[in-house]
């Protein structure tokens, strides 16, 4: 059940002020970046617009050479797929174990033309290849750009509290986002060259998405892990990261001013962080001024159900419910109002730079995302924009675009479709894309379900042992050995295994290292075949990885079809007993090291796209 709950403006425990204004963060900016001015090309592109204008400036080609005259596809309709609950009953073992993803049906779409031109003046409004595929403003294409503020401020974050509210700027999905954003915000360190007091850093989860962390490392940045538990990034105790902030050490660089972290469905853990739990950390944030990078590609796939499943399986009960937080204002949505908010709700001084895509809920090869955050910090990522990718894929964008607006009613091209077009396709709008939102996380909900039941059945290694008392001579002896532990995700795409090797026959005379890899080889043979993700492709850093990262393995129940993720997930189980099994050393598999590098990490295999 959702920890908070919207209220109206007379009901909320404290009536709303005067929003603050957002502080200005311009000192974190990057030399680079401060030094940044606007684009004197992309100055004209306000005046293209103008109706009868000759545009004898620049430098565009003739949009009639374009060598398409449509964009055409089959699209799905948002009620494809079936939702779950947003807030399930205690016993869900009726209600979703007898729900099932059908194939999709392709009878159910419908046809989306992107023309070559619109009649359409407003640009707001205007979806057509003559515009998406012209050179075009760094914030995005109009169309789309329009569409995604709005959702964003009026339904996805509301509750924003600094004057005016965030802004939004277009990006060739979060690695570009997140890219452009260390950019803005940190200057380029190297030890031969700069001192050591000037070094700037990071803060990261304890296990962290990898690809940031090489994105960062380049650059000089210190990569800093705080510590985590099963809910994500703790703000105190020890290696909290109030501990972190206030003993830094000096003489390592400068405190790190930067966070980058994944709040819900974290990756590799799959935690997800409470409303208390954020404010607590924005506290922290806001003491020592350090800026929130939250990156939330999963912000949708959080699973109420997961608490209940869990309980019910290993017979406990269930957990306290979390304190109410009260919002004053609704996102106009059911299913967005039951998720855990992002940072930007609590955000009073404009330092959360927030990074969504649509990787998840379109495709990754889309290739595209936005960037929600303070105008100011904005507007110096649209300087970075001008200069470097310019903007998404005019393609891209304006399927995207049709996709999620419709064709517009007035347009005459539309109007030249067959009744039976017009009939069956008049485009998702916020509310299909919420229903498609909504029936996506209903689908990885049933899927993370099937998987943990399949892995609860398998984490102990049980055997009938010979009765040592006469007392016992008429009782079986059951020997009860913990091979593995887990928590059913409460989000995202993986479940975070830990690998207990202390209890394998072996422990103490191979290392644990030793034995993950090895285990991990024979995961991926005959008769097991499953390729799984080492937790050391997730440790940010040498220390994490010698005594923490070899304990681990990512499990993903995305990729495969639900009937795979049940065949699978058996399959894991099985080849986890049969390693505990072997009992000699000389039996171990054979790692391939041209599979697994000097760190445990897997080479070429994609396995670390995530994000």
């Amino acid at each position: 059940m959702a920890d908070f709950e919207y209220v109206s403006h007379s009901t909320a425990a404290q009536p709303s002020t005067k929003k603050p204004a957002a502080k200005d963060f311009s000192y974190h900016y990057s030399r680079v970046t401060a030094a940044r001015s606007g684009s004197s090309v992309k100055k004209f592109y306000k005046y293209f617009g103008i109706p009868g204008i000759g545009n004898l400036a620049g430098g565009l080609p003739n949009a009639s050479l374009f060598p398409y005259d449509t964009l055409e596809a089959q699209i799905a309709q948002p009620e494809r797929f079936k939702p779950t609950q947003n807030d399930p009953p205690n016993d869900l073992s009726t209600s979703l174990a007898s729900t099932s993803i059908k194939r999709p049906d392709t009878s159910a779409s419908a046809h989306l033309t992107v023309p070559h031109s619109s009649s359409i003046d407003n640009p707001l409004q205007k979806i057509d290849l003559t515009t998406a595929l012209q050179y075009g403003t760094a914030q995005g294409y109009p169309p789309l750009y329009s569409f995604l503020r709005t959702f964003a401020r009026e339904h996805l974050h509301p509750n924003i509290p600094y004057e005016g509210g965030a802004e939004v700027i277009l990006t060739c999905g979060n690695t570009d986002g997140f890219g452009k954003t260390l950019e803005a915000l940190s200057n380029v360190w190297s030890e031969e060259r700069d001192w050591v007091r000037e070094r700037e850093g990071i803060l990261v989860e304890e296990f962290a998405y990898m690809n940031a962390v090489q994105a960062a490392r380049p650059r000089g940045l210190q990569v800093t892990p705080v510590k985590i538990d099963f809910e994500g990034m703790l703000p105190t105790g020890p290696g909290g990261l109030e501990d972190v902030l206030e003993n830094w050490d000096e003489s390592k660089g400068k405190r790190p001013h930067l966070m980058y972290t994944v709040t819900i469905g974290q990756n590799p853990t799959s935690g997800t962080l409470s409303p208390q739990r954020r404010k607590d950390i924005y506290a922290l944030c806001c003491k020592y001024d350090v800026m929130i990078i939250e990156d939330d590609p999963y912000w949708y796939l959080q699973f109420p159900s997961a608490v209940g499943r869990e309980s019910e399986a290993r017979g406990t009960p269930l957990p306290a419910a979390a304190p109410i937080h009260k919002f004053e204002k609704s996102s106009g949505f059911p299913f967005l109002d039951s998720l855990v908010p992002s940072y930007l709700n609590f955000d009073y001084e404009g330092r959360v730079i927030r990074l969504d895509t649509f990787s998840k809920t379109v495709a990754p090869g889309c290739r595209l995302g936005w960037i929600t955050a303070q105008p100011a910090i904005v507007e110096r990522l649209l300087r970075i924009t001008e200069t470097s990718t310019q903007q998404p894929s005019g393609f891209v964008q304006s399927m995207i675009a049709e996709l999620v607006m419709g064709p517009q009613p007035a347009a005459a091209e539309f109007a030249k479709k067959s009744r039976a077009e017009q009939a069956s396709f008049t485009g998702w709008k916020a509310d299909g894309w919420v229903r498609w939102l909504e029936g996506l996380r209903g689908t990885y909900e049933r899927r993370m379900n099937r998987m943990c039941t399949y892995l609860e059945e398998g984490r102990y290694l049980l055997k009938q042992q010979t009765p040592i008392k006469q007392a016992e001579s008429d009782w079986a002896v059951i020997s009860k050995t913990k091979m593995y532990s887990f928590d059913w995700p409460r989000g995202g795409m993986f479940v975070w295994v830990k690998i207990h090797f202390e209890n394998h026959p072996l422990a103490g005379k191979v290392s644990g290292a030793e034995l993950s890899q090895s285990m991990w080889t024979l995961l991926a043979q005959k008769p097991h075949l499953v390729l799984t993700a080492p937790g050391a492709m997730f440790s940010p850093t040498p220390e994490i990885l010698e005594k923490e990262g070899f304990k681990y393995l990512r499990l993903c129940f995305a990729a495969e079809s639900e009937e795979k993720v049940d065949e699978c997930s058996k399959r894991f189980a099985t080849g986890v007993k049969a390693f505990w099994e072997i009992k000699d050393k000389k039996d171990l598999p054979v790692v391939d090291e041209d599979s697994i590098g000097t760190e445990g990490e897997l080479l070429d295999m994609g396995i670390n796209w995530a994000c």
